[in-house]
């Protein structure tokens, strides 16, 4: 298993650390996982609507629990174990949900 945390600048960096391992840890805690990355990209979206109310991320994640669900219902099981942070720590949320077989086959 591996995670990688980019924080977007040092400006920021402390907070999208933060949310990052906050992200991190939800997923670990509910998720099967093989691979997770999380790659924080607030500093691309700096200026618009928005942006001040959460970190823009980008996740990949490979997990046996994505086994037999598609696409949609895969960033929504994500999404309802992330919700907790979309009221104030995360504004956008960039999904690759994969299953081993999908990647390691």
């Amino acid at each position: 298993m591996t995670s990688a945390l980019e924080p977007a600048s040092a400006a920021t960096a402390l907070s999208a650390a933060d949310t990052a391992t906050r992200i991190d840890r939800l997923l670990r805690a509910r998720l099967k996982l093989q691979q997770l990355e999380i790659h924080d990209d607030s500093a691309a979206h700096v200026g618009h609507a928005g942006a001040g109310r959460g970190g823009h991320f980008r996740v990949r994640i490979v997990s046996i629990d994505f086994r037999g669900l598609k696409s949609l219902a895969r960033h929504r099981l994500v999404h309802e174990l992330l919700a907790p942070l979309f009221a104030a720590e995360v504004h956008a949320l960039s999904l690759q949900t994969f299953t081993p077989e999908e990647v390691f086959n």
